[in-house]
C-alpha cells in the first residue's frame, strides 16, 4: 500500500465510523473495522490491517475513542487478540490466516493459551503434554494449568511434545486445538477474587489434524516464541490513553477521598498518586516505542520491559488504592462468590477486587523474575544461566 499520512489514516477512520448502520452490534462494528484494514493496521491488507507501522494504530484508536461500541481488544479477546492473531499471520497458512483472523477480532471466536504446565512451571520447555502422530492426525495426552478463559474458548494455541528424544526446545510442535474436541476437559481454578478465568484443561487422546499445525513439525518453540513476545507486549500496557487504564481508577479515588484525609496524610499521597502517575506516562510511552520499533507480528524481547514494569506498577498503583480506602480497605464486599469469569479482567472499577487481582501480574505472562532473565541475557548482553540440559534429550532430564 502506498504510503498514507496522519491525516489520510484519520479520514479513513471517520468515514468508517460514517458507514457504520444504526443499532449495529459489537460484532458487526469490529467485523467493519476489520474489513476496513483498521483493526491491527500492521497487518496485511485483507487480514485486518493496511501494511502500515503498528505507531499508526494509535492515530486510529484516537479516532475510535468514545464511540461507544469500540471497546479495547483486550477486554473483547485478550488472548485471541493480543497473541492468537499475531501468531497465526507469522506462522499460519493463507487459509488459517482466512479462517481464524476475522472472528478472533471481532470476538466472536475466543482463544486461549495452552503452554504452563503443572510439573514445569516457568520452564515452558520443559513440558510433558505428547502429540503422537498418527496418519494426518495427531493424538494429544497431557495437562494445562493456569489457562486463561479456557471455559468459553473456540480454540487454544497448544505447544506439546512431539519427539522426547530430541532436546527439551527441539521437540515441540505447536497446534491450534478445537477446545471442544472429545477429550478436552476444563476445570475451573478459583482466585482470591472468587473468579475462576483460569482453568487447568485435561486431554485425553484429543485428535488435531495436521492440518492444524502452526510452523513445521519440531519448530514449536520457535512458534511458541512469537506468542510469548505479543504476550509480554499485550500485557505491558500502553494500549490505554494518556492517564487511562489503572491510574485512571486511583486519581478518581483519590479525587473522591481527598478531602477525608488529615492534612498531612494527605500530603503523603498526593505525592504517592502524582509519582504513580508519572511512572504510567512513562510505561506508556516506552510501550509506544516498543511497538513501534517492532516487526508486525514479531516484536522483540523489549516487550519484556513493559510487562515486567506495569505488572508491578499495577500492584503499585492498587496498593495505594486500598490505603486511601483506610480501614474500609480492609473489607471485601463481594465476597467469594466462587463464580465463572465469562471475560479476563486485568482490573475493573472495583479498586478492592482489582487489589486482590493485580497479585496475578507478577506471575502470568511470564514472571518478574523471568522477565529480568531475558531483559539480562537478551537485551543488556549479560551472560545467560547455566544450563545443564539444553542438548541433553528430555527423556534424559530429571522432573519431579
Amino acid at each position: 500500500m502506498p504510503a498514507i499520512t496522519d491525516d489520510e489514516l484519520r479520514v479513513r477512520t471517520h468515514d468508517f465510523l460514517a458507514s457504520v448502520p444504526p443499532g449495529a452490534d459489537q460484532v458487526t462494528f469490529r467485523g467493519m473495522q476489520f474489513d476496513a484494514g483498521l483493526a491491527v493496521v500492521q497487518f496485511p491488507e485483507g487480514r485486518g490491517g493496511l501494511g502500515l507501522t503498528p505507531q499508526h494504530q494509535a492515530v486510529v484508536d484516537a479516532e475510535l475513542r468514545g464511540h461507544p461500541l469500540a471497546v479495547h481488544s483486550l477486554v473483547v479477546n485478550p488472548i485471541g487478540i493480543g497473541m492468537g492473531m499475531p501468531t497465526v499471520l507469522t506462522h499460519g497458512t493463507d487459509e488459517m490466516s482466512e479462517r481464524f483472523l476475522r472472528p478472533c477480532f471481532t470476538g466472536e471466536e475466543i482463544w486461549c493459551q495452552l503452554f504452563s504446565e503443572p510439573g514445569s512451571g516457568s520452564d515452558v520447555a520443559g513440558l510433558s503434554t505428547r502429540a503422537e502422530l498418527d496418519g494426518d492426525e495427531w493424538i494429544v495426552n497431557g495437562q494445562k494449568v493456569w489457562t486463561t478463559l479456557a471455559h468459553v474458548s473456540r480454540w487454544g494455541m497448544l505447544v506439546a511434545r512431539s519427539d522426547p528424544d530430541q532436546p527439551k526446545h527441539k521437540g515441540l510442535t505447536y497446534f491450534v486445538i478445537d477446545m471442544h474436541a472429545p477429550g478436552v476437559d476444563v476445570r475451573p481454578l478459583y482466585q482470591i477474587t472468587g473468579d475462576a478465568e483460569f482453568n487447568e484443561v485435561f486431554m485425553t487422546d484429543v485428535r488435531i489434524p495436521d492440518a492444524m499445525r502452526l510452523g513445521e513439525r519440531g519448530d514449536g518453540w520457535r512458534v511458541a516464541i512469537t506468542t510469548l513476545m505479543n504476550e509480554r507486549v499485550a500485557l505491558g500496557g500502553g494500549g490505554a490513553p494518556k492517564g487511562g487504564g489503572a491510574i485512571a481508577l486511583l486519581v478518581d479515588l483519590w479525587n473522591k477521598k481527598k478531602h477525608e484525609l488529615a492534612p498531612a496524610h494527605a500530603a503523603v499521597m498526593r505525592e504517592r498518586v502524582t509519582r504513580l502517575w508519572a511512572e504510567a506516562e512513562t510505561l506508556r510511552l516506552t510501550a509506544l516505542r516498543s511497538r513501534a520499533e517492532a516487526k508486525a507480528g514479531v516484536p522483540g524481547p523489549g516487550g519484556s520491559i513493559g510487562k515486567l514494569m506495569g505488572a508491578e506498577l499495577n500492584q503499585a498503583i492498587f496498593e495505594a488504592a486500598i490505603d486511601l480506602h483506610g480501614a474500609d480497605g480492609m473489607v471485601f464486599e463481594a465476597g467469594y462468590p466462587l463464580s465463572r469469569a465469562d471475560h479476563a479482567s486485568m482490573y475493573g472499577a472495583d479498586t478492592k477486587k482489582a487489589f486482590l487481582r493485580s497479585r496475578a501480574n507478577s506471575i502470568e505472562g511470564g514472571t518478574s523474575e523471568v522477565m529480568r532473565n531475558i531483559l539480562g541475557e537478551r537485551v543488556l548482553g549479560l551472560p545467560g544461566d547455566v544450563r545443564v540440559d539444553k542438548d541433553v534429550p528430555w527423556t534424559e532430564v530429571p522432573r519431579s
